[in-house]
Parts: structure tokens; sequence; C-alpha cells
């Protein structure tokens, strides 16, 4: 461990000298250089597109919880490490199984709040991406390199400005894989969900083309709106409200890892960019990332985990009104 963390603190270098100096835009709520610097190593082709399961997506995973320990961010009750099995299902015509069963590993922080009201809010971001394919490689820069960027700021940011409820930092493996981290986390979780108003999911914030970031969910929680409108208001990029609604890629709902607590009747809000030319190709890669754009994307999605944090007791009232 020790020595990857000297590999890469060496090889960034001056990659955070040319941050510092080229960036614009002076970032609110963390620090640009670390924030660029990961990014960039998380999506190096040596990383070999972090496909669940491949030493690679190991080494990313070691990146987040180095990453928490710097930051001071306390281990859930069973370690950083949460290994699951997922894929398993029996073909309901001859009961055998149709899907061999697969493994990956969540990675598990948590900041505990100020306030003495037990409500917690889940911040997520997918770590994986697709690997290699036909002999090049997929380096998933804003899939989702650029999301577990903006999970580890906002952790940097709680870490510095304790919240006043309960926060969880959850980076999920096997997105790409049937969203398997996330059904696994809540079909199995290491304490039970009741306490838990809202998550928040981070999934592909970096390719800002058309210069919107967009929050999809209101639509199922309609009381959030005005909280999303507040903090659009503010924030250095166009966020806008939709994609969950419609049919297919029209709506997000169902699209990433929200969609398990969606289903279990947590309410949640998706952060994310449109597809792109380079989505799901060998071409999303971190020299297509416009770095002013994204720092700016990423403080948007910061404010908005500050802004839910301050109203969350109100988003758990919704949430108890709707399952009653």
């Amino acid at each position: 461990m020790a020595h990857f963390k000297f590999a890469v603190s060496a090889a960034f270098a001056v990659s955070l000298a040319a941050c510092a100096t080229d960036n614009g835009y002076q970032t609110e709520h963390f620090e640009a250089e670390p924030a660029i610097a990961l990014l960039q190593a998380l999506s190096a082709d040596d990383m070999k597109g972090r496909k669940v399961g491949t030493p690679e997506n190991a080494r990313a995973r070691a990146m987040i919880v180095e990453r928490f320990e710097a930051l001071g961010i306390a281990p859930g009750s069973d370690g950083y490490e949460l290994p699951f099995t997922y894929g398993t299902f029996a073909d309901p015509k001859t009961g055998a199984d149709a899907q061999p069963e697969s493994s990956g590993v969540n990675v598990l922080g948590r900041i505990e709040g100020t306030a003495d009201r037990d409500i917690a809010m889940i911040i997520t971001a997918h770590y994986d991406h697709v690997g290699e394919i036909d002999g090049e490689i997929y380096n998933g820069a804003d899939d989702n390199a650029s999301g577990v960027i903006g999970l580890l700021a906002a952790a940097e940011y709680f870490a510095a400005n304790p919240p006043q409820h309960d926060v969880l930092l959850l980076a999920f493996d096997a997105e790409e894989d049937r969203l398997g981290g996330s059904i696994a986390f809540v079909a199995d979780p290491p304490a039970p969900l009741d306490n838990v108003a809202l998550n928040l999911n981070f999934d592909m914030l970096s390719r800002g083309d058309n210069g919107k970031l967009w929050a999809s969910g209101t639509a199922h929680w309609p009381e959030m709106k005005p909280i999303v409108a507040s903090v659009a208001a503010e924030a250095p990029v166009q966020i806008e409200m939709g994609f969950d609604e419609g049919e297919s890629r029209d709506d997000w709902t169902l699209l990433s890892d929200h969609a398990a607590f969606f289903r279990a009747g947590i309410p949640h809000l998706y952060l994310g960019v449109e597809d792109h030319p380079d989505y799901h190709k060998p071409t999303d890669d971190f020299d297509k990332v416009d770095q002013d754009w994204f720092l700016r994307s990423v403080d948007s999605v910061v404010m908005v985990a500050i802004e839910m944090d301050d109203r969350l007791g109100d988003i758990y009232t919704m949430r108890q009104t709707a399952s009653d």
C-alpha cells in the first residue's frame, strides 16, 4: 500500500502543479488539485477500465479507502470494505441458476451528524467501469471516475464542516454489471435503512458538453423541487430537473444505483450529465474532460448535499408520509 501511494504521488506531481496554475475556476467546497489528480489516476490506461473483480478494480478501491483515511472518514462498523455476492437467480421455468454468482466489494465511510435526530443521508457513486472489450480499454473518466470525485469532495467538505445528520458515503462496485453493488447493499445493509431519508447519487459529473447538470428524481418526490431550485439559483453550473419520466433512456429512475433505493421507497436524487458521444466507449478519457466545468460541477453537487442535509428532516417526513 505504501509503495502504491508513492507511485501515485510521484506520477501526478506535475499534473497537480499544472492544475494549480492553469485552472481558472477556484473551488469553494473542496481542493481542486487532489480531485483532478485522482480523476486522472482512476481513468488512466493502467487501470484497465476498473472492471469488477479485477486487480485494477481493487486498486481503484484502495485509492478511495486511502482518501477516506486521509480525510479522517470513519469506516462502517465492519470496516471500509463490504464484500458481496450478486447475480445468481433461478430460471422460473427450470429452477436452475440462470446466471453464475459474481462478487464485488463496496466501500463505506461514515460521518456522524451533530443533531440529536437519528436520520441519515447516503451519498453514492460507483467506482467500477466495463474494463477491456476486444482489446480496447474503456477508461470511464466520466462514467464514473467523475462521480467518485464528487463523492470524495462531499466527504472532504463534511469532514471539515460536520453535517447536521449522519452521512454515509458509499462507493458502489458492479454498477456496470446489473447494478450489483447497490442491489446487494439495499437487500442486506449493515444496519436497517429505516432512518435513511435520502440517497444522493452521483453518476457522470464531468462532461457538460451542453453546459447542463441534471437532477433526476423530483418527479417522484416533488417536495424536493424547491430545494433543488434554491441550489440551482446559486450553483456555478446550470442545474435542471428532469429525466425522471417518460420511456427508455428519457427516464433515469432505474438506470443507476439509486434504483435500489427507489424500489425500497427511499427518496433519491440522481445528479449527472446526459449521454455524450464517448459514453460507454473507449474514448471516455481524462483528456476529454473540461476541467473548469468539471470543478464547477463538483462544487455544485456538494452544494446540493449541503442543502439536502439542511432540509433532511423535511425529506424524511416526506418519506414517512409516502409510506403511510
